[in-house]
């Protein structure tokens, strides 16, 4: 299956060639300058080392979307979603947890309204 060319790391002034948004060094920095600037602090406890294992563990043992999957496509998981939120009360437990490409999560959070309210 052809793939899309990479493109120049968004980041100003950076050449580097990267298939995401950003090159793997500004990744990093820009994930570090976001939780630090714009995410609240209590989503920072909330989303600490220890969901960093859990979601790390989670997607090893579920590499593909469970959505895409759903409709017969085979897409790489990119991200872990709560189907509870933990705001809702939700857990981490995995029969609370989905893995999800970046495609589906937006769509999943945007038509849930969690993330806006």
């Amino acid at each position: 299956m052809p793939r899309k060319p990479k493109r120049p790391c968004s980041y100003p002034g950076c050449p580097i060639l990267t298939d995401d948004r950003y090159c793997e060094e500004h990744n990093s920095l820009m994930n570090r300058n976001y939780n630090k600037y714009q995410r609240d602090p209590e989503s920072n406890k909330r989303y600490g080392r220890s969901w960093k294992r859990i979601r790390d563990r989670y997607i090893k043992l579920h590499p593909l979307c469970e959505e895409c999957e759903k409709h017969g496509r085979l897409t790489k998981a990119e991200e872990v979603h709560h189907i509870l939120p933990l705001s809702k009360g939700g857990s981490n437990d995995f029969s609370n947890l989905m893995s999800l490409c970046k495609s589906c999560h937006s769509s999943i959070t945007a038509k849930s309204g969690d993330r806006w309210g």
